[in-house]
C-alpha cells in the first residue's frame, strides 16, 4: 500500500519558480490499480519520482507498506518495481541479460533469477527476443524488458509511468493482462497517463490531476456522480476543467 500526504515540488526557472506539484495526496491499495490520469505537463511524472525516491519533496510525505519514504528511501525501493519515463535498457546485453543483472542488484540467487526471467518472459510474450540483444529493439520490445527488469525481484508495489506510450494494439492489450495479473496477486499497482480510455479500462481507482494538483479521486462511478454526468470522457473533462491536452 502506498500513502501520499500533501506532496509539493518546485523548480527554479529564469522566470520564477514553477510548481510542479501542488498538495497531491492520495492512496493507493493493495490488489488494486490506480490511475493517475491528467494531461501532459500535470505533475504526474514528478509525483512518481517523489514516490520511488529519486527526487525529495519540498514539503509532504510518502508511505510505502508503513515505511516514510524520506527517512527508508533503500527499505522503500526494495518493496518497489518501477518503470521510470525513460525506458533505457543497456543497448549491449540481451534481454535475458538485462534483467539478470537487476536480479543479482537485487541480491537474487541466479537460480532463483533464471526460474523468474522464465516466469517473466512467458507472462510478458518475451520468448522470441530474450536472447537477442536489445540494440535495435521495437520500442513495444524494449517496454516489456524494462518491466521485467523492475519486477525480476517480486516486489509487492509496482509503479508505471506512462507504459503504453509508443505501443501497438497488440502490445497495449498484452500488457494490460498482464497488470490485471499484477492486481489478481494481491500487488499495488500504479500506473499514469494522458489518456482517459487506457485508465477507464484498466483501473479500479482513478487519481485526477491538472497543474500539480488532485482535481478528484474515487471509481469510475464515483467520479461519474462528482461530475453529474454518465459518460465517463466527459466526467473527466468537466472535473479537470478544461480539454486541453487529454486524449479522446
Amino acid at each position: 500500500m502506498i500513502e501520499v500526504h500533501d506532496l509539493h515540488k518546485s523548480f527554479k526557472a529564469k522566470a520564477g519558480p514553477v510548481h510542479a506539484v501542488r498538495g497531491v495526496s492520495f492512496e493507493a491499495r493493495d490488489g488494486e490499480i490506480t490511475g493517475l490520469l491528467g494531461p501532459n505537463g500535470a505533475g504526474k511524472t514528478t509525483t512518481l519520482r517523489m514516490l520511488y525516491t529519486l527526487m525529495s519533496p519540498d514539503r509532504g510525505s510518502v508511505r510505502v507498506d508503513g515505511l516514510d519514504a524520506g527517512r527508508e528511501a533503500t527499505a522503500v525501493r526494495r518493496t518497489l518495481g518501477v518503470l521510470p519515463d525513460a525506458r533505457g535498457v543497456y543497448k549491449r546485453l540481451t534481454a535475458r541479460e538485462n534483467i539478470a543483472y537487476f536480479g543479482r542488484l537485487h541480491g537474487l540467487d541466479e537460480a532463483t533469477i533464471a526460474e523468474r526471467i522464465a516466469g517473466l518472459a512467458r507472462r510478458l510474450e518475451m520468448e522470441d527476443f530474450l536472447d537477442r540483444r536489445t540494440e535495435g529493439f521495437s520500442q513495444g520490445q524494449r517496454t516489456k524488458t524494462a518491466i521485467a527488469r523492475a519486477l525480476v525481484h517480486s516486489p509487492r508495489n509496482v509503479i508505471l509511468d506512462e507504459p503504453t506510450n509508443g505501443l501497438d494494439v497488440m502490445t497495449t492489450r498484452g500488457l494490460r493482462a498482464f497488470l490485471q495479473e499484477l492486481r489478481a496477486q494481491g500487488r499495488c499497482v500504479i500506473f499514469s497517463s494522458h489518456i482517459m480510455q487506457e485508465v477507464a479500462a484498466l483501473c479500479d481507482r482513478i487519481v485526477i490531476i491538472a497543474q500539480g494538483e488532485v482535481r478528484a479521486t474515487g471509481t469510475p462511478d464515483e467520479l461519474r456522480a462528482q461530475a453529474r454526468t454518465d459518460n465517463l470522457e466527459d466526467a473527466f473533462v468537466a472535473l479537470i476543467g478544461t480539454e486541453e491536452g487529454l486524449s479522446a
